[in-house]
């Protein structure tokens, strides 16, 4: 019962740790940023530290038992490992607070971004989570050496231990990933999970007071294994031998699980649900080895020799399989439909693929400890001692593989070549086995270790034309889908036809520049970052050159900038064209990124080698949080919100800090993609922002791009006069006009939600912060359906109000009386259907509802019907709705105040009668379409709903019926008759809500 007891606790405790470790990831980005470096650093403490805490107790174990044996009394190991749980719950419990010291010493002592200052910040972390890890590692040594009933038990307990650590384990990888930290937040996580430490801890110390353990067992003297009898080898050749075994097992596991993330990546997409998904299977097939080896009864030493080799032998061949992972997540994907109800099985369906795929090698990896413990166990003085020393030595090797292999590696090695070297070493390890095992002569083992290195460099690299291409994007099935990996490349050409003028594995991801053919002639280039796209030099560049001049045109001052990724340069190129900026530092976290950088020259204006240029390679966290002095512009032009590590950028605590570094009048402008998300994620954006910024306003480059400009102070940011005046220099009309906007009032087409507007709509709800990201996992669903989001509604109230009043382009209409000159009017509708695409409808309805019989706004809603038929054949079949003039012309209605627009035949005005279905869509045009530069007047949907009828009955037909001959009034009382208006009262209450005419209570009393 002890043992059962201890067990489902090593679970539970095993759960615990991973989750630990997917929240001190998260926490200490604030430290060491998103980057590489310190993911590779919060492994290689945790791993570094699970070692010294091996060696460490597997040491305490032998003291405890010689102290007992002098004293003549039992051991109370599970009394001591009660204490170190329970320390280990103190600690975590304790570790918010903590994190808030270590983080503030870290701000106190000064240090730059990278360099010596990352060494002092690795430091810190080390004193932060250091001693937790070491304490973890006393779970095997302690435990095995405490319930061993014999030796020949020790073995099979051993791997029961291991086996029970490790599938606690893989659920807190699912758990942490999936639920419990967008859930619970980090705080409450650590929290959480501090009481499974502290009520474990209080079991396994209840339990060695009162004298349940079973009496510890030290195992023999050392005894010469029947196998090192045969070969004549001494014990503690033997051991060594077992032991570089175990750290060049460990070694390459590490390397091999890095590549798998990395290729799941560019199967799946790089979201945190992908990394998750991996980890589980890896640590769910380690603990179904070691569940195998408990289950053998006997354990010969073939057994042991062979799995290391079928291990090698198994991921040689997966070497050759591998870079066609992206067609079969591909062929899995097209099955799923994009719904919410298919999220769940879809990463089912992707984690049993995985487990398909790697599942046989890891299990065999699992294996591999328990059985070297199974050889090791006579060789060592005590059972601790000997599961200490392997798990130690397997732990370094883990270390090195983390930063050796997930990171050092990769600044001279691409991923096919660091797994060709992760299985060469399963094949060293296999050799050492065999050479110690059967007592094979050294110099067949150099020999055979020979034969692996030349296979090693002679295998040929990773057919690579579909592992970068990005499938994981394409949601439905493509020609070819489902009929293998050939055919698929045969019925789509453009695969072969893909020139990748730069390619790179990076220590942070894989970074293609991929030229792409125009329609019109000619080609672009597009980066790639693990196969998705993050700026284009054709497509991209008006919403990468308004990143640039956008916020500098609105700033007080434009002479230091501050850009968060590099991309394709333009944004970086553009600021630095501006003739008053003298100084722009660039974080860029990627080396690839940076090394493409002279490709792209061409579209950047020379941005690589421009002197008002400095790239930082870091992340932008610590860039900007140990930059010096302040800046006039902060420009973020990161990727998607689901991409893992780019959520930090939208953090309330990064935006803080950024905020901090602006100047006086300074401006933060960042780029946030209306694809790919979701309208809740776009919220939760906003009132991120609102919660930090005081002044916010959004526009849009081009649908589906926004820039959210966040304001240090409201200064000149309604001043349309001064924006012209900047806007008329050279230098900025030149930049402008790059992007395609060629006169001042196309430039203020592009806004689409005034200054004011954000905090007027902002409501209650959750947002993005460092202890609490829910942003990825908001933003990763979205991605998964392939949503587009939609801005939240604001032509209501007081954000319909604040609209009116602070839109740049009414302000500039008042110049004119309020009706902008028809040539530019013409201009500026058509720059707002490019930009905007369907909500300009409502611009040019307010177009005819003025001056119907205008010749110029008849030759804009011919432009605005061809631009709106090209944008229908550039978006795919699902999203075609797009109105063309004739729903501008139902959209008219809601600009009229007049409810007597129609003359009866005795030339007494009537009301017009609407149908119910005319006005229902006049309120959903209401709300689609609602756009502040032309709002919509709140009192005309009002109209339409009071002159709604359901069955819509002639004039004769209701006189007919009341006999009140040519009574119009009486006529529409006949109208209003509750049998016929059922629906139209439901949808007037409804309607006025919208439209913020009236509050909830006043619509209540519709009823």
């Amino acid at each position: 019962m002890t043992r059962l007891v201890a067990l489902v606790l090593t679970a539970m405790t095993g759960f615990s740790g991973l989750v630990y470790e997917v929240a001190w990831q998260k926490y200490l980005a604030t430290l060491l940023g998103s980057q590489s470096e310190a993911t590779a650093a919060v492994l290689a403490i945790f791993l570094g530290g699970l070692s010294i805490g091996y060696w460490l107790f597997g040491l305490l174990t032998r003291h405890l038992i010689v102290a007992a044996r002098k004293a003549k009394q039992a051991p109370r190991l599970l009394f001591v490992y009660g204490i170190l749980e329970t320390s280990i719950g103190i600690y975590i419990i304790a570790f918010p607070w903590l994190f808030e010291l270590i983080q503030a010493l870290s701000f106190a002592i000064p240090h730059g971004a990278s360099g010596f200052g990352f060494a002092i910040d690795v430091l810190l972390t080390i004193v932060l989570i250091g001693p937790a890890s070491v304490l973890m590692g006393g779970t095997i040594p302690i435990l095995t050496q405490a319930l061993a009933k014999s030796l020949e038990d020790a073995t099979r307990f051993h791997a029961f231990v291991y086996a029970f650590n490790t599938a606690g384990a893989f659920v807190g990888a699912l758990a942490a990933g999936f639920y419990l930290i967008p859930t619970l937040g980090l705080i409450n996580v650590m929290l959480s999970m501090g009481v499974i430490n502290l009520s474990a801890g209080a079991v396994f110390m209840l339990i060695g007071r009162t004298g349940g353990q079973v009496v510890s067992l030290a195992v023999p003297a050392p005894e010469t294994d029947p196998a090192d009898r045969t070969t004549g080898a001494s014990p503690n050749e033997g051991l060594r031998t077992y032991l570089a075994v175990s750290m060049l097992t460990g070694f390459s596991m590490m390397a091999i699980q890095t590549t798998a993330i990395r290729i799941a990546g560019l199967s799946f997409g790089s979201s945190q649900f992908t990394f998750s998904m991996v980890v589980a299977v890896f640590v769910l097939c380690i603990a179904l080895g070691s569940f195998a080896v408990s289950s053998l009864n006997q354990i010969p030493k073939w057994l042991v020799v062979s799995n290391q080799w079928v291990l090698c032998g198994l991921f040689a061949l997966l070497y050759f399989q591998a870079a066609y992972a992206p067609y079969w997540v591909h062929v899995l994907r097209s099955i799923f439909r994009d719904s919410e109800l298919a999220f769940i099985p879809y990463y089912a369906a992707g984690f049993l693929s995985v487990l398909l795929m790697i599942g046989v090698p890891v299990l065999l990896s699992g294996a591999v400890l328990p059985l070297l413990f199974h050889m090791v166990r006579r060789e060592a003085e005590h059972l601790g001692d000997a599961a200490g020393n392997l798990y130690s030595w397997n732990t370094i090797g883990s270390l090195v593989g983390a930063l050796l292999g997930g990171y050092v590696l990769f600044f001279w090695f691409d991923m096919h070549q660091i797994y060709r070297m992760s299985v060469a070493a399963l094949g060293i390890a296999a050799v050492l086995l065999t050479v110690h095992v059967y007592g094979w002569r050294p110099l067949s083992g150099a020999l055979l270790i020979g034969c692996l290195l030349i296979g090693l460099v002679a295998t040929p690299k990773w057919d690579d034309r579909i592992l970068y291409l990005g499938l994981f994007r394409a949601r439905e099935a493509l020609p070819g889908s489902g009929m293998g990996v050939a055919k698929f490349i045969e019925l789509n050409p453009y695969i072969d036809q893909i020139n990748s003028v730069f390619r790179t594995d990076d220590p942070i991801g894989s970074v293609e520049a991929r030229e792409v053919k125009l329609e019109s002639g000619g080609s672009s280039l597009s980066i790639y970052v693990n196969g998705k796209s993050d700026g284009n030099s054709f497509k991209d560049y008006p919403t990468m050159s308004l990143l640039a001049s956008l916020p500098a045109l609105f700033a007080e001052k434009a002479e230091r900038g501050f850009i968060i990724g590099w991309g394709t340069g333009v944004t970086a190129g553009e600021l630095a064209s501006l003739k008053t900026m003298e100084h722009i530092d660039v974080a860029e976290i990627s080396p690839g990124v940076i090394q493409a950088a002279p490709y792209f020259d061409f579209a950047s204006m020379n941005a690589s080698n421009n002197p008002k240029i400095h790239v930082i390679q870091s992340d932008a966290y610590r860039a900007l949080m140990r930059s010096e002095g302040s800046y006039d512009v902060i420009i973020s032009e990161p990727s998607n919100p689901w991409v893992t590590g780019v959520e930090m950028l939208f953090s309330r605590d990064f935006l803080e800090v950024a905020k901090g570094r602006l100047s006086p009048g300074g401006v933060y402008c960042q780029w946030l993609q209306e694809y790919e998300t979701n309208t809740e994620a776009i919220e939760i954006v906003f009132r991120t922002y609102a919660a930090v910024f005081d002044h916010v306003a959004v526009w849009r480059s081009k649908s589906p791009d926004l820039l959210l400009i966040g304001f240090n102070d409201k200064g000149n940011a309604l001043d349309h006069y001064r924006l012209e005046e900047r806007a008329r220099r050279p230098d900025f009309k030149a930049s402008l006009e790059r992007a395609g906007i060629h006169s001042f009032p196309e430039l203020l087409a592009h806004e689409v939600l005034p200054l004011g507007v954000i905090h007027a709509i902002a409501d209650e709800g959750p947002i993005q912060t460092l202890y609490h990201p829910i942003l990825n996992y908001v933003a990763g669903r979205a991605f998964f359906r392939g949503q587009t989001g939609q801005l939240p509604f604001s032509g209501h109230r007081n954000a319909a109000e604040i609209g009116r009043k602070n839109s740049l382009l009414r302000l500039y209409a008042r110049r004119y009386g309020g009706s902008v000159p028809d040539e530019d009017r013409g201009r500026m509708i058509t720059e707002a259907c490019r930009a905007h695409g369907i909500i300009c409808t409502s611009m040019l309805a307010e177009w005819m509802h003025e001056a119907p019989d205008s010749g110029a706004m008849r030759r804009t809603r011919q432009r605005v019907e061809e631009l709106i038929e090209i944008q229908r054949g550039q978006i795919s079949e699902k999203n075609t709705e797009m109105p063309i003039y004739k729903n501008a012309n139902v959209m008219k209605t809601l600009f009229e105040t007049d409810a007597t627009s129609i003359i009866a035949p005795d030339s007494r005005p009537y009301r017009k009668l609407v149908s119910l279905a005319r006005a229902k869509r006049a309120s959903r045009e209401f709300e689609k379409y609602y756009f502040h530069a032309s709002s919509f007047s709140a009192e005309a949907l009002d109209s339409v709903w009071s002159r709604c009828t359901e069955t819509m009955p002639t004039r004769e037909s209701c006189r007919a019926r009341t006999d009140v001959g040519d009574d119009i009034a009486r006529i529409e009382q006949c109208l209003k008759t509750p049998s016929q208006n059922r629906g139209c009262l439901e949808g007037r209450r409804q309607a006025a809500l919208i439209s913020g005419l009236q509050s909830e209570k006043e619509v209540s009393r519709l009823r």
